[in-house]
């Protein structure tokens, strides 16, 4: 059964780009709270600071999002051809 390539690359964006969110919405109301995931996601996407503000917030998020999709379109892409 081959996996829907448009479809798993948006169900791995929206979730990638939901968990940034949540854990920097998290970290805003909690200050202190994921801070670690966030400075390490700080380190992979440039342009993205580790700061309590929701444009950082919103910034990462779509980020996540435009990543999960092509990390997505690459597994499901890669499973269709290794089946």
């Amino acid at each position: 059964m081959d996996l829907n390539i448009k479809s798993f690359a948006l169900a791995a964006g929206i979730l990638w780009g939901a968990a940034i969110l949540l854990v920097g919405l998290g970290n805003i109301m909690f200050p202190g709270y994921g801070s670690a995931f966030l400075k390490m996601i700080a380190s992979i996407y440039p342009g993205y600071i580790h700061d309590a503000s929701y444009m950082q917030v919103l910034f990462g998020a779509g980020y996540g999002f435009v990543d999960g999709i092509i990390g997505g379109a690459i597994f499901a892409w890669l499973y269709n051809r290794l089946l």
